[in-house]
């Protein structure tokens, strides 16, 4: 079986990125001859000519558009694991990490992030952005660095995950409520009129699965994509009762009744995930241990 030459691909990076042999050639060092040899074995290998005159200069085909950020991250990633570990310089680091999560995330544990990032490196800018959905698309491309969330069997195997804490379900009601008061039974429970929070805009949800054994079923009186914020205004507002991950809404409950729901049901684990590209990268460690950290994770547990 032939083995392919890896240096091709440093070779075809920097030549994507310059799109000219002799600049290509200036910058690894090499005569003008040897870069068009080596750009006919790329051409060869691949079976693309990749870069084709137009006018004065060459321009690239559409494989090639196709290969130059496959091959760029090829390059980084192979020269991640031939460097040294090394240490980051917080204190002179100048970087935008984006995190997808929840709105009752951001709202619990954003501050806490924010005060440890900001203590060890002020040049740190965080950008949260909202998860409306749980596909691994975005962490693949680069465009989120972490993300927040359930495993799911939908969940891309290729991702890191760490767990971060495990929630359950509390029932939550306005100050006042019928069911601030007295011993709140299944009955009691399953009788009041319900809001029901749904990502996926499935009609099933763990709260009736735990419900059905005891021939008990809940009323639905709205249904909510997306968050568990919008859930909680709602029943903060109105006689509904809301039932929502304990940790994961803690500073949004404030004023609210909250009662341990009176059946058994699922616990959940909010784990940390990122693309494995970032595993060794200094500056991502450091900031996945900043929100281990805010989320209350002493000892490291290891990635999957």
């Amino acid at each position: 079986m032939d083995h392919p030459d890896l240096n091709l691909l440093v070779t075809l990076d920097v030549l994507l990125q310059e799109g000219s042999v002799a600049r290509a050639a200036r910058r690894l060092e090499l005569s003008a001859s040897a870069m068009s040899r080596a750009l006919a074995r790329v051409r060869a290998v691949t079976g693309d000519p990749l870069l084709v005159r137009a006018g004065r200069g060459l321009v690239p085909t559409p494989r090639a558009r196709e290969l130059r950020e496959r091959v760029r991250q090829l390059v980084q990633e192979s020269a991640a694991v031939l460097r040294p570990d090394r240490e980051v310089d917080l204190a002179r680091l100048a970087r935008t990490f984006t995190l997808r999560t929840s709105e009752g995330f951001v709202e619990n544990f954003g501050p806490a992030i924010l005060r440890l990032v900001r203590r060890e490196a002020p040049g740190v800018r965080l950008r949260f952005v909202p998860k409306a959905d749980k596909e691994g698309t975005a962490l693949r491309e680069g465009i989120v660095d972490l993300e927040t969330g359930v495993i799911e069997p939908t969940t891309s195997p290729e991702l890191r995950a760490q767990a971060l804490f495990h929630d359950r379900y509390v029932g939550v009601v306005r100050a006042g409520h019928p069911l601030a008061r007295g011993r709140v039974t299944p009955a009691r429970y399953a009788a009041g009129l319900h809001i029901s929070v749904s990502r996926r805009g499935l009609d099933d949800d763990p709260i009736d699965a735990a419900l059905a054994p005891l021939g008990l079923t809940r009323v639905i009186v709205v249904a909510i994509l997306g968050g568990f914020a919008s859930a909680l205004a709602l029943a903060r507002a109105s006689d509904l009762i809301a039932s929502v991950p304990e940790r994961h809404t803690g500073a949004l409950r404030a004023g609210m009744h909250t009662f341990a729901l009176p059946f058994p049901s699922r616990e959940i684990t909010v784990s940390l995930l990122w693309h494995p590209r970032l595993d060794a990268d200094p500056a991502h460690r450091w900031l996945r241990e900043c929100v281990r950290t805010a989320c209350g994770v002493k000892a490291r547990t290891p990635a999957r």
